[in-house]
């Protein structure tokens, strides 16, 4: 947002509004971390979390219509795609009450077909789309240090700009398209999903041969087998056969994520005709957690899908 001051002297640029729509496990620490170099409303329709948002210093919102009137970057973080269409467009949607010129800066992983389409919708109203999903997990949302990858057009990207700048530490605009953020996320979420799964199998397989899981991690760790999801994901995998079982673990990122995700990458895969036999290998892992009833479990959980025993 530029400003003009009254004595002709050069313009100077306010920081732009932000409203931030859903205030989950991403949603809460991103607008506690734009609340520090921005004017930031929220709202959720948990009022607990809008409690939890106050107390970090964004301004809470009775309705969605009154968090994005005036705000010049609505930020969304929602589950999918479903959720997406009801909250812009839906009864009560917010696309009437954002100012024209406004931006809704997606960051959540819901496909690429459905932004496009949104895209559309959004711009007949004279509304702009940064598809920017996000990746990274909660920590490093609320530090700034999350990794966004965005499509957008030139005149969306420059409004959002300065927002994306303070969420990230790796920005990449892949095109000037809304979707292709999408599908970069979607090729991102492949290799995530196939990590842990790996991770689980070989953890699980470490077990089996009776080596100290421990040990055996650190040792994965120091070689050329390691990766972020395995040193991530790892310790919290060797909880999961603790005394309170998968349920006893941390949930930073639920199973239920990488079912939608995953699904995902399959159903992106198939529509290019391309195989993906790995990632679709461990998305029944995920699909069989959930059925077990670990949907709400952190995703480290995988591994007792692979070796339910303590062993």
């Amino acid at each position: 947002m530029t400003t003009a001051p009254a004595d002709g002297t050069a313009a100077a640029t306010a920081p732009a509004t932000v409203a931030v729509l859903g205030l989950g496990a991403m949603g809460l620490p991103m607008a506690t971390n734009l609340s520090k170099g921005f004017a930031v409303r929220g709202f959720d329709i948990a009022s607990e979390r809008l409690a939890l948002a106050e107390r970090a210093g964004v301004a809470p919102a009775a309705t969605a219509a009154e968090a994005v009137s005036g705000a010049d970057v609505v930020l969304v973080a929602v589950r999918d795609q479903a959720q997406l269409e009801e909250l812009l467009f839906g009864e009560g949607g917010i696309a009437p009450h954002m100012a024209r010129g406004a931006v809704v800066l997606l960051t959540s992983t819901v496909g690429g077909a459905g932004v496009r389409a949104v895209a559309a919708r959004l711009a007949e109203a004279g509304l702009g789309l940064v598809d920017a999903p996000v990746s990274g997990g909660p920590v490093r949302a609320g530090e700034g240090d999350l990794l966004v990858v965005v499509g957008a057009d030139d005149d969306a990207w420059a409004a959002a700009e300065d927002v994306l700048g303070a969420m990230a530490s790796t920005l990449v605009r892949v095109s000037d398209a809304p979707g292709d953020g999408q599908a970069m996320k979607t090729v991102n979420q492949l290799l995530c999903g196939v990590h842990i799964a790996a991770a689980g199998e070989a953890l699980a397989l470490a077990r089996a041969l009776g080596l100290d899981a421990e040990t055996a991690l650190e040792a994965l760790m120091a070689g050329a087998a390691s990766s972020f999801m395995l040193g991530d994901r790892g310790p919290r995998m060797l909880q999961a056969y603790g005394p309170g079982g998968a349920d006893g673990v941390e949930v930073r990122s639920a199973l239920s994520i990488f079912v939608k995700d995953m699904g995902i990458v399959t159903a992106a895969a198939k529509g290019a005709g391309l195989s993906t036999p790995v990632a679709a290998a461990a998305e029944q892992l995920y699909l069989q957690g959930a059925a077990r009833g670990l949907g709400a479990c952190d995703d480290s959980s995988v591994i007792t899908v692979v070796a339910p025993e303590k062993g």
